[in-house]
């Protein structure tokens, strides 16, 4: 049965990181949620990676038990929610970059677009972006050039402004992605997304 959240008046804020497949299915719920309704939620990039390091946690790549079964246990939500989903094979793949192209993109008003094809290109499509020429190759099917994208993506400020943000989230109460604020409150997981609109819309 489709909810209907138009009703929801509340800021929410959805922090992420392309590393995570997690997060790519938390984003596709969010796009299919948008489209079906008149909300909008704002996406924060961050590093995941450098969060975790200040929440002293280890990342699910570096627990092989608990990595094998994040395969598993990814495929069975996307099946649940109908996403098109295939788990990298090239995993982990080094967001560090593209997370400061969000930025770049945030500022040429084209993010949104930016992100989704992102997402796609890993957790749908199975690219090595670890692979600068092939990011190079996507970079220029966006009509993006890469050599002058990627340069302003290396700048001090944008270098300092993921870091910001990345502080900021843990400073939040955020260790992980995706995660979630909304009045004021802290939710983790793709699976709390629902919790996430309820707060929303108090």
């Amino acid at each position: 049965m489709r909810k209907n959240w138009d009703f929801m008046n509340k800021p929410v804020e959805f922090y992420f990181d392309f590393a995570s497949p997690y997060t790519f299915i938390a984003h596709k719920k969010i796009r299919k949620i948008e489209k079906e309704n008149s909300i909008k939620m704002k996406y924060i990039p961050i590093l995941l990676g450098g969060l975790l390091k200040s929440a002293g946690i280890k990342a699910n790549v570096d627990i092989p038990i608990k990595a094998k079964y994040m395969i598993k246990d990814c495929k069975l939500w996307a099946e649940k929610y109908n996403i098109i989903f295939k788990f990298n094979n090239y995993f982990p793949i080094k967001t560090l970059d593209l997370m400061r192209c969000v930025l770049v993109a945030e500022k040429k008003n084209f993010a949104q677009n930016f992100i989704n094809k992102i997402f796609d290109a890993i957790w749908k499509d199975g690219l090595n972006l670890n692979d600068n020429t092939i990011v190079e190759k996507l970079l220029k099917n966006l009509d993006i050039n890469p050599k002058t994208f990627l340069m302003e993506a290396i700048d001090p400020k944008i270098k300092d402004e993921l870091k910001k943000r990345t502080d900021d989230a843990y400073k939040k109460g955020i260790f992980g992605a995706p995660s979630f604020i909304v009045n004021n409150k802290m939710f983790w997981g793709q699976d709390r997304l629902e919790f996430v609109l309820n707060e929303a819309k108090k």
